[in-house]
């Protein structure tokens, strides 16, 4: 292996490991959940506790805007390196807060009150993060390899969500179910705080991307502002916005609404429903990059407007499917098939926004628009379903998802090819 291929290896796993992190510590608060909320809020009927401590999540993606705002910005003009470094940092600090609040029984509306925070913490952190990360794969990949490359931002973030459910698993055999209510549950988060610094360390050991240092060699460049990216990149900046919103509903109602659905409302134990998820996720990680690669091939609008057409008509009899099923390996095989969908686009859709913008704005361009949608239709898509699920119209939920995905769809169609129109320079 040449040595510019081995430093390129080298700093697309030390990325994808610190984003891997972050991810596992904002993922553990969805996979703990079922333990923790009773903690935080008073007494009631668990989906009642769900809700609040959905809503709180929700509130977590509120901020992800902000944090995409001032984070892009800062990553366009100090260095992805740099933006990636500043996030990780904050998610540990969230992640420490969570472990050490206390209860509601012992502090009352302060308990809420400390995670809420500990979320909006987060939120900022993983604002920055994902436009930083997804323009640094982007940027380090070569050319002919991009979608490979840049599948592995999802597979790290599975991969997060994946760890953060393989911890609960193992927790919940090794501890009682009252042990993981009463104080297990804190493990969760005190282990991403610990792994967060691991990732800072690693991090700080990454070389800067050819695309930002010849973007700053620029004198004439322009700077990275809110302004001039809807100004200068109005047309590019709703596409992120219209390509995501279909695509990141389905991926938290797939993902994380379902271990939940499994639980809540098929009926399966909240060990069997993790379990379940484990296992799915596992094989949804290992199909990320065959399918980044088939996007070097095809192209990426293919693979988006596979993933439209599927999640516009399988998401309802999927979810109606689930409802009834009490076999472990039937709800296994639907949840791969949904998982199979949205594949396509959670494998390249980290690409295509990197490949929209030039470099020096290309952190914010990624990251904004990509952060509004997902704070109005990926962080709210848990607390619509049981929303839902409380007022006793479970189903509108499925309908939604289908929706989103069929104006999404729409995007897709008219989208044009990115992998030959990419405006990342470098090789």
């Amino acid at each position: 292996m040449q040595d510019v291929d081995r430093r390129r290896l080298k700093n697309i796993l030390g990325g994808s490991a610190g984003n891997l992190v972050e991810w596992f510590d904002w993922y553990v608060y969805s996979a703990f959940a079922l333990y923790f909320a009773h903690a935080f809020f008073p007494k009631g009927d668990p989906t009642a506790q769900l809700l609040q401590t959905s809503a709180i999540f929700a509130v977590g993606f509120v901020v992800r805007p902000i944090g995409a705002w001032a984070m892009g910005i800062y990553a366009d003009r100090k260095g992805r390196k740099a933006g990636l470094t500043l996030s990780v940092s904050l998610m540990c600090l969230g992640s420490l807060m969570i472990a050490a609040a206390p209860t509601y029984a012992q502090v009352g509306l302060l308990s809420p009150a400390v995670l809420l925070v500990a979320r909006l913490i987060q939120g900022l952190s993983l604002g920055g993060e994902y436009g930083s990360s997804a323009t640094y794969l982007s940027e380090i990949a070569d050319r002919k390899r991009r979608g490979f490359w840049s599948s592995f931002q999802y597979v790290t973030i599975i991969g997060g969500q994946l760890t953060a459910l393989a911890l609960l698993v193992v927790l919940q055999i090794t501890l009682s179910d009252q042990a993981m209510n009463d104080w297990g549950w804190r493990i969760g988060f005190g282990v991403g705080a610990v792994l967060a610094v691991v990732a800072f360390v690693l991090r700080r050991r990454l070389d800067e991307t050819l695309s930002f240092e010849n973007a700053r060699a620029k004198a004439d460049r322009a700077k990275s502002t809110a302004t001039n990216l809807f100004r200068d990149h109005p047309r590019e900046a709703l596409l992120v916005i219209a390509l995501t919103a279909g695509g990141t509903a389905a991926f938290y109602a797939y993902t994380i609404y379902l271990q939940k659905f499994l639980a809540n409302t098929s009926g399966f134990d909240k060990a069997t429903a993790s379990q379940i998820m484990t296992a799915a996720l596992a094989c949804m990680l290992v199909i990320q990059p065959f399918a980044g690669r088939l996007s070097d091939r095809i192209g990426r609008r293919p693979m988006m407007i596979f993933f439209g057409i599927g999640a516009m008509l399988f998401t309802y009899p999927i979810f109606t499917t689930l409802e009834q099923v009490r076999s472990v390996g039937a709800a296994f095989a639907l949840c791969m098939a949904s998982l199979i969908i949205v594949t396509g686009y959670t494998s390249i859709n980290a690409i295509i926004k990197a490949e929209l913008f030039p470099a020096h704005i290309r952190a914010l361009g990624v990251a904004l628009p990509f952060a509004i949608a997902n704070a109005i239709f990926g962080g709210t898509a848990e607390y619509v379903a049981l929303y839902l699920k409380g007022a006793g119209h479970e189903r509108w939920f499925y309908i939604y998802i289908s929706l989103l995905a069929g104006i999404s769809l729409i995007a897709y169609i008219r989208m044009r090819e990115t992998k030959t129109t990419s405006l990342i320079e470098e090789d």
